[in-house]
């Protein structure tokens, strides 16, 4: 039950639990007491509300960041990681495989905001070595959800 829970959630958190009980034909108390659990366990780590920023007056750029590190002996890359993901812009930092070590994700309202973030905050940071900054221009699919509308052709239909 646990898998097909968290599948549900995760697609859409604000399914009630009458309707989690109904689709996994459990009690309303035991999807409830899962949930519970897994929050506790820290399975279940918040709940996000996806929202498409081109559609509404706020100007937001998203940037992802590929850093090079050299890691911290003893430490790996979690310490330079920690000190990345504690500044308030981050929104997300993975360690990736690949000629890069870490990923980070930031959202700010400008191009140069986040320009000027990678030249005086990451890059300065001792042990990363060298960035490459990338910017989303559009988002097709995000969370699984797909962003853009599809063309619906608006032609009229003429029959003999």
């Amino acid at each position: 039950m646990r898998e097909e829970l968290l599948a549900l959630i995760e697609k859409n958190s604000k399914i009630g639990l009458k309707d989690l009980a109904a689709m996994l034909d459990k009690s309303e108390m035991d999807i409830a007491n899962e949930i519970t659990q897994m929050e506790k366990e820290g399975v279940i780590c918040g709940y996000h509300t996806l929202i498409d920023w081109e559609k509404t007056s706020i100007e937001k750029v998203t940037g992802l960041i590929e850093v090079r590190v050299t890691p911290q002996r003893g430490q790996g890359f979690d310490k330079i990681a920690e000190r990345i993901y504690n500044y308030p812009e981050v929104r997300a930092v993975y360690l990736i495989s690949g000629g890069y070590d870490l990923l980070v994700i930031i959202e700010e309202k400008s191009l140069r905001e986040i320009a000027n973030f990678v030249s005086d905050k990451l890059s300065t940071l001792d042990n990363v070595i060298s960035t490459a900054t990338h910017f989303i221009l559009k988002k097709y699919k995000d969370h699984g959800t797909i962003m853009a509308k599809k063309h619906e052709d608006e032609r009229e239909i003429i029959t003999p």
